[in-house]
């Protein structure tokens, strides 16, 4: 009996730490988010270095991490520490105003396709069929290697790349409560098409939209890394983690500080998104 009953408040105690984990899990990645957004802006004044600024080459290359240098530095002694903040804040950047903006397009497709229906439907979907089949990744390293485009233009080709699924879920909600009760009495009413959409049918989908977007942010942030990494995303000398990554690709061996800690930058802030998702869904859902 004894035994059944420590077994039982272990069990229980256990319990508490899971359920706690999973109500924390997301405050941990909104305070992870928080902090990376505040020392990448503040990159110069924590690390007491300026990213593009370079060391004593022959004395000061593949330092490892120390006090003076906490991430080490790289081939040229530029600190890394101050490198991989000031390499978050364009990440972050980039990552924001390409959601942003693909978000605004892929509402107001998805919106307007869901919303009227019949034959503008079906053109609008079988658009929207073409462009998800299309390989774009192809296309978006086409266009940055023919035109040497800076990492600004990568906002807007991402942008206009990206928007494809945000319209489909958003045409999929519409087309659940342009049936319900008080869209069909808004529409007796008389009021404008645009009305009707703006006002009583996009702020009732826009949960999808709150929970896709931390989501989307993690995936251009991969997304930007990878075409930094392979030399066609933002250009050196301006710090990103991708390109961090691949300076420190030919000396793994020895100097791992480069490549390493840039990459565990990058999985706690896709985690920490992927956290902040999870943690708006289940809230939306237990609100619904």
């Amino acid at each position: 009996m004894v035994q059944m009953f420590k077994s039982l408040k272990t069990n229980l105690f256990i319990q508490m730490i899971v359920n706690a984990l999973k109500i924390h899990k997301t405050f941990i990645g909104l305070v992870i988010v928080v902090i990376l957004i505040l020392s990448s802006f503040l990159s110069t004044p924590i690390s007491g270095y300026h990213p593009d600024s370079h060391g004593d080459i022959v004395n000061e290359r593949y330092l490892a991490p120390s006090g003076a240098h906490p991430f080490g530095t790289d081939k040229f002694g530029r600190d890394l520490l101050s490198r991989v903040l000031y390499g978050g804040r364009i990440s972050l950047m980039i990552a924001v105003s390409v959601v942003t903006i693909s978000m605004i397009i892929g509402v107001l497709y998805g919106s307007l396709s869901g919303y009227f229906g019949g034959r503008i439907d079906r053109v609008m979907m079988r658009i929207l069929d073409f462009l998800l089949a299309f390989p774009l990744i192809f296309l978006i390293i086409t266009l940055i290697a023919l035109f040497k485009m800076t990492h600004w233009y990568l906002i807007p080709l991402l942008a206009f790349t990206s928007w494809m699924e945000t319209a489909r879920l958003i045409r999929a909600e519409i087309l659940s409560l342009k049936e319900r009760e008080y869209i069909m009495a808004v529409q007796g009413l008389g009021y404008s098409h645009l009305r009707i959409i703006f006002v009583h049918v996009i702020p009732n989908c826009l949960s999808v939209v709150l929970v896709t977007i931390p989501l989307k942010i993690a995936e251009v942030i991969l997304l930007e890394s990878a075409l930094s990494f392979l030399g066609i995303g933002v250009q050196p000398p301006t710090a990103s983690w991708g390109n961090i990554i691949n300076d420190g690709r030919e000396v793994l061996t020895s100097a791992w500080w480069i490549s390493t800690i840039p990459g565990i930058f990058i999985t706690f802030t896709v985690l920490s998104f992927h956290l902040i998702s999870d943690g708006i869904r289940k809230s939306l859902s237990v609100q619904s």
